[in-house]
């Protein structure tokens, strides 16, 4: 083979390669678009004004700029009985960092002790531990609420109060982290943990100045999925918060309805404020999120 037939093959085959990855990114953009397009909805209805939502079509784009929605779905309206976002908003964030805290402590406490601090029947406590996130919520609904009831808390009991949602959250929260954290620590080595207990760290010394340390990147994983569960979550709330002054704002996005109309453009502005800080966790934390998936996924 000639060096012009050689040259001519391998210019084939990178323009084959080109055409490919041509090929991969449209496919790619047309996947975003179509992702992005509810994303649009949400931004040009929510700019709408009630009459303008009536009249114009759903994809045409706003005669201007208005925050009015906004301004509506945050603080309600007192004359059509409208209850804002605010407090329900205020309710959620008091509820998803506690829950998401202690989880993922709790998480990973029992990962290390599953992994480092092996004891006869430690698999099948790791067994018993996951079949908790096979459980339907619809299932236990009756009896999770008999249980809360019975549970005193400051003159009254947990049901129908922001403590008692933290608390079946953190308790729903730990077989989807003790998994995680399970699978993370398996890759550490053990020789680190019997170097550590030689030179007298004690169980909570390993855990505080080598693994905790260490497992940021877990944390960063188990904390972003527990955040997005449990500030999304609409079925837990709606059944142990019975009063509208500690319900998160997936309940009040559910109330901001009115009684006989529903206007499209600030139940737009309230599905974006409730969207917000999910969608800036995962910005921010993204890519850190990746990481420390593939960081626990090569052992376990």
């Amino acid at each position: 083979m000639t060096t012009e037939t050689t040259v001519r093959v391998q210019s084939r085959g990178a323009g084959g390669r080109r055409g490919q990855r041509a090929l991969v990114y449209a496919l790619l953009l047309l996947f975003a678009g179509m992702f992005l397009i509810p994303i649009y909805l949400l931004l040009v209805t929510s700019m709408k004004s009630f009459a303008e939502v009536s009249q114009a079509q759903m994809w045409s784009l706003p005669s201007g700029l208005s925050f009015d929605s906004f301004t509506k779905a945050w603080f309600g309206s007192e004359q059509e009985g409208l209850r804002g976002l605010g407090i329900n908003f205020w309710n959620s964030i008091y509820l998803t960092i506690p829950a998401t805290i202690m989880s993922a402590l709790l998480g990973s406490i029992n990962g290390y002790i599953l992994t480092k601090w092996r004891f006869p029947g430690a698999n099948l406590l790791f067994t018993l531990l996951l079949f908790g996130m096979f459980i339907p919520y619809q299932s236990i609904l009756i009896p999770l609420v008999q249980v809360l009831s019975r549970i005193p808390w400051f003159g009254g009991s947990l049901y129908g109060s922001l403590a008692g949602l933290i608390f079946v959250h953190v308790i729903y929260g730990i077989p989807i982290t003790t998994l995680i954290f399970r699978n993370y620590y398996a890759a550490i080595p053990n020789e680190l943990i019997e170097a550590s207990r030689i030179d007298g760290a004690t169980f909570f010394g390993i855990y505080r100045y080598i693994l905790f340390p260490l497992s940021i990147p877990g944390f960063v994983v188990v904390m972003i999925w527990q955040f997005t569960s449990v500030w999304n979550d609409f079925l837990f709330a709606v059944t142990v918060t019975g009063n509208p002054e500690s319900q998160p704002i997936t309940v009040g996005l559910n109330n901001l309805a009115g009684s006989y109309i529903v206007e499209w453009n600030v139940q737009m502005a309230g599905s974006l404020l409730a969207a917000l800080p999910t969608l800036l966790v995962y910005i921010i934390l993204g890519r850190y999120f990746m990481r420390g998936l593939l960081a626990g996924s090569l052992k376990g």
